[in-house]
């Protein structure tokens, strides 16, 4: 049984090498395109979601997809309908949603921001 294993371990690692290279060389452009000026920071657009719309944050990628920067952001409003915004990387305008989008109300109050300990 031993002898099964480890070809299936040399496998996994040597079909997972490619997957983490590409993951690093993605990570030194995103870098290089935020202090390029490029694109904005991720923080900065993340409130400017969080005052906008319903939900909190579950998730957030940054793409370049035909040459332009794009951030996904996955949104969980309290009705737990999830929904997507892409935006502008470099702007902040919305590209497209998908889903049931919720915005909030000019009246409505806005999240308060997060510490540093995660606590509100």
């Amino acid at each position: 049984m031993r002898r099964r294993f480890l070809p299936l371990l040399a496998l996994t690692l040597f079909l997972a090498a490619p997957a983490a290279a590409q993951e690093r060389r993605d990570h030194e452009r995103a870098r290089a395109a935020l202090e390029a000026g490029q694109i904005r920071p991720l923080s900065e657009l993340l409130s400017e979601v969080e005052r906008r719309y319903r939900g909190r944050v579950i998730e957030a990628e940054l793409e370049l997809d035909d040459g332009q920067w794009l951030y996904e952001i996955k949104i969980l409003p309290p009705n737990g309908q999830l929904f997507t915004v892409e935006l502008d990387a470099a702007t902040g305008a919305m590209i497209r949603s998908r889903g049931p989008v919720q915005e909030r109300n000019s009246h409505e109050a806005h999240p308060v921001p997060r510490t540093s300990a995660g606590k509100r």
